[in-house]
């Protein structure tokens, strides 16, 4: 690629970094002019508020313990600052990991594939304080670094995203497959497989102050499967709550959430659709990435929070962003071409900002 094309698209991932928090920003002005709610009820709905409450008490409240420790604490450090707001520090502090993660994308699958990402349609959950944008930066950018054979890095960069999300078990999983697929002796292979201790002993850190504090080793399924319906449920049986969840006039539409209900039945669905292109292209440790989250929510008492999940899954953004460039760079599109990306795009940012209506003004949004 030459110094040029290199730097023009940098510019068009930037352009659509700052494009697409532009028009959430605009939805939070759009509500709090119209709708009268202020920007901090707006940015500090539903898990937010979880978040806050441990950065500021601990786990005082042991239904909590379901959200991980690493993000709260990194809200609570950035909250020590005089006069700082914690929920917009947070926000803050999630925009910038937005740019992280999307340039990590940069560098796995190009521009498209980072401007695929940032055009997401629940793209606010990378902009609220939510733990989606912290976790993406620092997974995104440990899978760069193993395809790069820095695994030192890649073991620390994966230490920090297990201690946001259990996803960091997936993104384990995933990165001992790509370690031993991998070219390579079998010495380095080992030499990979034991850096993976380094985030493996970040979740075997958590289970254990679980275990002192609660006596339990299983306290933290225990809390996912009685505060957020999370209980061992078989897969056939999860598909045909969430279909009952999604139909109009049930006690879920009664509340708003069947639309959202139906979203995550069309999530799952790419979920398989991308499991399976990644395990005929045979890159086997992106398979694994999220065939194993896909598999994951389907043990669910239906499919939840896989909206958000997609926001993960990179080697969706790289497909789908490549995909539409049409030869991952290696040749001009035509200006129909042109013409369809940039209606795509257009489209893709007014789902983004619907979407962000939703969460903003309260709504369930995943």
């Amino acid at each position: 690629m030459s110094t040029a094309r290199g730097h023009q698209d940098i510019r068009l991932v930037v352009q659509a970094w700052l494009g697409s928090r532009v028009v959430i920003a605009l939805v939070v002005v759009w509500v709090a002019v119209v709708e009268h709610r202020k920007v901090s009820d707006q940015l500090g709905g539903w898990d937010v508020a979880h978040f806050l409450t441990i950065a500021r008490e601990g786990y005082a409240n042991h239904d909590l313990i379901a959200f991980f420790p690493g993000w709260p604490l990194l809200i609570r450090l950035a909250s020590s600052v005089p006069g700082s707001v914690p929920v917009l520090m947070a926000t803050l502090m999630a925009l910038v990991a937005s740019g992280l993660a999307a340039a990590a994308l940069y560098r796995i699958g190009g521009a498209p594939a980072a401007i695929a990402w940032l055009l997401a349609p629940a793209a606010v959950f990378t902009v609220v304080p939510y733990s989606e944008a912290v976790f993406c930066a620092a997974a995104f950018w440990a899978w760069e670094r193993a395809r790069a054979k820095h695994w030192t890095a890649a073991a620390f960069l994966a230490a920090v995203a297990m201690s946001f999300r259990i996803s960091g078990v997936f993104l384990i999983a995933a990165l001992a497959v790509l370690a031993l697929t991998q070219a390579g002796s079998s010495k380095a292979k080992w030499g990979r497989l034991l850096r993976l201790a380094i985030p493996s002993a970040v979740l075997g850190a958590y289970v254990v102050y679980l275990r002192l504090l609660l006596g339990s080793w299983t306290v933290w399924y225990d809390t996912q499967a009685k505060g957020w319906s999370r209980q061992f449920t078989w897969p056939w049986e999860a598909l045909q709550h969430t279909i009952d969840a999604a139909m109009p006039g049930g006690y879920v539409d009664s509340m708003g959430w069947a639309e959202m209900f139906r979203f995550e039945l069309v999530s799952v669905a790419v979920g398989v659709l991308i499991t399976v292109i990644m395990l005929v292209r045979k890159r086997w440790g992106e398979s694994v990435w999220v065939g194993l989250q896909v598999l994951a929510f389907s043990f669910s008492f239906w499919f939840m929070s896989v909206n958000r999940a997609v926001l993960l899954w990179f080697p969706l953004w790289d497909e789908l962003g490549n995909d539409l460039a049409k030869g991952r760079g290696r040749r001009k599109l035509t200006s129909g071409r042109v013409a369809l990306n940039w209606t795509l795009a257009v489209l893709a940012l007014a789902v983004q900002a619907w979407w962000a209506w939703r969460f903003l003004t309260g709504q369930w949004a995943s």
